[in-house]
């Protein structure tokens, strides 16, 4: 076996034989004539050592080992199709690209306004931003598929290199007429009282809420469970239930919707987020010139 002759142009000409079952076929698709693939392919076999089709009158078919290689092949021509696509990038003067993902309480609140000036101010570096729960950024950051993650205190970082980005601060919302509307801030022990929209149970802040009301010896009444805040808004909005969200993420929904904001008397409800790293020192420089824009900001 020598793997070392095996070139991409004859593996994706058995991808696409092994596709269509025909070598003249494969062959067409790859603008090869008949013959020089039919080369190609008897070179492939002689260089694996191995029988990778079973020709016949009517095509071919893949042996197990044709099918195994096809496995292998498909892998590597995705792999070489995303770094035909990366390398373009820079081919065309990119200096570099950050992987930032970042739970819905930054997205909403924080990254437009940052990650549009930056972008701004270095057109060269391209910022690609992943929405997730903060419990699955931390993974990310920690697998290599996140150069840093943004997500809430209270969210085991595993070891990462840790910054404080911004502070927030929760808040009741509830519909107009609702009777916990008629005080200027409430206890949370007054607000489990009722009926809640919140988001999935994964995400930080449903996390939160559980831990507090279960410290109270209640059980949160988790009327309707939603994926975004707006969702949130517009469910409290039609009386099902009150909320608990960032101010900032809120303020624009307020009048639109007819909602009330009402401050939580809790020190729980004042929150940091975070930025993750694995190794702050071992940061490319752009990522470093990110990190620096998104802790300087105002």
């Amino acid at each position: 076996m020598n793997l070392h002759r095996v070139d991409l142009v004859s593996l994706s000409l058995f991808a696409l034989v092994a596709r269509t079952g025909s070598i003249s076929q494969g062959a067409a698709l790859a603008a090869l004539a008949v013959g020089a693939a039919s080369r190609r392919l008897s070179d492939l076999e002689h260089s694996l050592g191995t029988t990778l089709l079973e020709r016949h009158s009517r095509g071919v078919t893949l042996t197990e080992a044709g099918l195994a290689l096809q496995r292998h092949a498909q892998r590597i021509l995705s792999d070489v199709d995303q770094m035909t696509a990366d390398l373009s990038d820079y081919a065309s003067g990119l200096t570099g690209v950050v992987r930032l993902w970042a739970n819905t309480s930054a997205v909403t609140q924080f990254l437009p306004a940052q990650v549009s000036a930056f972008v701004r101010d270095n057109p060269r570096i391209r910022i690609e931003l992943e929405e997730a729960d903060s419990h699955e950024i931390v993974v990310a950051v920690l697998d290599g598929r996140a150069d840093l993650g943004i997500f809430a205190d209270r969210t085991p970082a595993l070891g990462l290199h840790v910054l404080n980005y911004r502070q927030d601060r929760l808040v009741l919302v509830a519909p107009a007429g609702h009777p916990l509307t008629r005080r200027k801030a409430v206890r949370w022990e007054q607000a489990v009282e009722y009926d809640f929209v919140t988001l999935a149970k994964a995400t930080s802040l449903h996390k939160r809420l559980e831990m507090e009301t279960e410290a109270l010896g209640r059980r949160l009444k988790n009327r309707i469970q939603v994926r975004s805040f707006d969702a949130m808004c517009r469910m409290v909005a039609a009386g099902m239930g009150i909320a608990v969200l960032p101010d900032a993420a809120v303020e624009p929904l307020l009048k639109p919707l007819d909602l009330r904001r009402v401050a939580l008397d809790e020190p729980w409800s004042a929150r940091t987020l975070l930025i993750g790293v694995r190794d702050l020192d071992a940061l490319p420089r752009h990522v470093r010139v990110f990190i620096d824009h998104l802790c300087s900001a105002p």
